[in-house]
């Protein structure tokens, strides 16, 4: 499973706030190829927010990835279930100015 930013488990979500403080980054359309105790592998869009001049005044712009969840670990409050912990973005076209072809975010745990 995979934990989302107001802390609810999710399994093979369609949708996935990656900037839970601001929401200027999100995975949409998600379609997920595997779903395993390890792993997760899958595509989608990561609409971001161009923060042009500013966030409140910028654009979102959708952008093409392979997704991938992985470090597995017992949740906190319920050892008895696993949590992805490691999300890993690749941009299979274009992607923001900013940002590099592969990324990699810690998850909260």
């Amino acid at each position: 499973m995979i934990v989302d930013c107001f802390s609810h488990p999710q399994v093979r979500p369609n949708e996935f706030l990656i900037a839970c403080g601001d929401g200027n980054s999100i995975l949409t359309a998600l379609r997920w190829s595997a779903w395993k105790p390890d792993f997760a592998a899958g595509r989608g869009l990561n609409v971001v927010n161009d923060c042009r001049p500013f966030c409140a005044a910028g654009t979102f712009h959708s952008y093409p990835v392979t997704v991938r969840l992985d470090r597995s670990e017992p949740l906190k409050k319920h050892p008895h279930q696993r949590h992805y912990t490691q999300l890993h973005l690749v941009f299979t076209d274009s992607r923001p100015s900013e940002m590099p072809r592969v990324v990699t975010y810690r998850l909260w745990t």
